[in-house]
C-alpha cells in the first residue's frame, strides 16, 4: 500500500504542470499534456480588441503568464507584450525563434534555429543562461517537476531529446533517436512522450531519462501526441490518425488516410469524448475518442497546420487561409469567423475568454467580448 501511495504521489507531482485553471497559458497548448483544452469558455461573437504589429514574420505561438504575452519571430526576437497591447521588452536571440516559449517560474525558456536553448528573466528580458545543442530546435520546450526537482525537456535536429536543469541550464540527461525531433514533448502521469522523423513514439521516465518503451509507427511524426487518461492521440505525415494505449504500448485504433488527405502537422485537441485536429487537406476533423469514428468535418479555404483549442462547447482553430474559426463542438457548425488578412500557422492561446492569435506577417491580435475586454 505504501508503495502505491508513493507512486501516485510521484505521478501527481510530475503532472502538476498539466493543470490549467484558465487564468494562464504558460506553454504551447496550454498544458504539459498538450491537449489544448481551455477551462475558459469562448465568447460566441468575439470582437477585435487590439492589434500589435511587429512587422516581422512569425510562426511562433503566443503564451501568457501574469498578464504578459510572449512570442518569438523569424528575426530572432522574443517579445513581451502586456494584455493591454503595449510592448514591455524585446530579447535578441540572433536566430529565428519558430516555437512558442515556455514560462516556468520567473523564466522564459525557448529554443532557436541555431540550436540554442535560452532562459531569460520574464520581467526584464535579461539573459539568465543558455544551453547549446548540435542542431536546430524547432519545437517548444516542456517541463516536469517531482518533489524539489525539475527538468526542461526539448527536442533538437541533432537526434536527441535534451533535459536540462532549469536553474543552471546544465544537462541532466539526453535520449538519442534516429532522426530529427520536430515537435514538443508531451508529459502526463509520470511519462514523457514524443515522436519524430524516425517514425517512432518514445516513452521516457522523467527523472532518469530512461526509455521505457518505443512504438514504431513507420511514418514521419511532425508533431507530438496529446495525452489523456493514459492514451496518446496523434497524426502522421501521411494523414493517418492514431490512438495509442501508453501502458500497453499498443494502438487502440488507426484511421488510415485517404489518397486526397494531407499531412497532419498539428497536435490534436482533446475534449471529454472527442478528438479535434486539422489537416493539410483543408479540413478540421472531429473524431470519437473510443473508436476514432468521424463525428464531423469542416472545410476551410486553406491548409490547417496549426493546433486547435477546445472548450466544453466550442472549437477554436486557425488556418493558412487567414481565418480564425469558432465551431460548435457537437456539430462542427461555424459560429464565428474572422479574416486576419494573413496566413496563420501558429496555434491560439486562450485566457479568461480572451483569444490571442499571431499572424504570419507578425501581428499579435487580441479578441474578446466587448462587454468585458479588460
Amino acid at each position: 500500500m505504501r508503495y502505491k501511495v508513493i507512486i501516485m504521489y510521484f505521478f501527481s507531482l510530475v503532472n502538476i504542470h498539466a493543470q490549467n485553471s484558465g487564468a494562464e497559458w504558460p506553454l504551447f497548448r496550454g498544458k504539459a499534456d498538450l491537449t489544448g483544452k481551455s477551462e475558459s469558455e469562448l465568447p460566441s461573437s468575439p470582437s477585435l480588441i487590439w492589434s500589435f504589429p511587429t512587422g516581422e514574420r512569425t510562426k511562433s505561438s503566443p503564451v501568457i503568464s501574469a498578464g504578459t504575452i510572449y512570442f518569438g519571430n523569424e528575426k530572432g526576437r522574443v517579445i513581451a507584450v502586456g494584455t493591454d497591447g503595449k510592448i514591455k521588452w524585446r530579447f535578441e536571440a540572433g536566430s529565428p525563434v519558430d516555437a512558442a516559449p515556455l514560462i516556468f517560474g520567473e523564466k522564459v525558456i525557448f529554443g532557436s534555429n541555431d540550436g540554442v536553448l535560452y532562459a531569460i528573466d520574464r520581467i526584464s528580458g535579461r539573459l539568465l543562461w543558455s544551453y547549446v545543442t548540435d542542431n536546430q530546435i524547432a519545437g517548444s520546450a516542456n517541463v516536469w517537476t517531482t518533489g524539489n526537482k525539475s527538468g526542461i525537456i526539448v527536442g533538437s535536429y541533432d537526434y536527441f531529446l535534451h533535459c536540462v536543469d532549469p536553474e543552471s541550464g546544465k544537462l541532466l540527461w539526453k535520449v538519442e533517436t534516429e532522426n530529427y525531433i520536430n515537435g514538443t514533448p508531451s508529459i502526463s502521469d509520470g511519462k514523457i512522450v514524443f515522436g519524430g522523423c524516425d517514425g517512432i513514439i518514445r516513452i521516457v521516465e522523467p527523472l532518469t531519462g530512461r526509455e521505457t518503451d518505443t512504438i514504431d509507427i513507420g511514418v514521419y511524426i511532425a508533431a507530438s501526441p496529446a495525452l489523456s487518461s493514459g492514451l496518446a492521440y496523434f497524426g502522421d505525415y501521411n494523414g493517418t490518425r492514431y490512438c495509442l494505449n501508453l501502458n500497453a504500448g499498443k494502438l487502440l485504433w488507426k484511421i488510415p488516410s485517404k489518397e486526397e488527405s494531407g499531412a497532419i502537422l498539428g497536435i490534436p485537441a482533446i475534449g471529454s469524448s472527442t478528438v479535434v485536429l486539422g489537416s493539410e487537406d483543408k479540413f478540421i476533423y472531429c473524431f470519437d475518442q473510443k473508436d476514432g469514428k468521424l463525428r464531423w468535418k469542416y472545410r476551410t479555404n486553406g491548409r490547417v497546420i496549426s493546433s486547435a483549442v477546445i472548450t466544453d462547447k466550442k472549437v477554436l482553430a486557425t488556418g493558412m487561409d487567414g481565418y480564425v474559426y469558432i465551431l460548435g463542438l457537437t456539430d462542427g457548425k461555424k459560429i464565428w469567423s474572422f479574416n486576419t488578412g494573413s496566413p496563420v500557422s501558429s496555434s491560439p492561446a486562450v485566457v479568461k475568454g480572451r483569444i490571442y492569435i499571431l499572424t504570419e506577417d507578425g501581428r499579435l491580435l487580441a479578441f474578446g467580448d466587448k462587454k468585458n475586454n479588460n
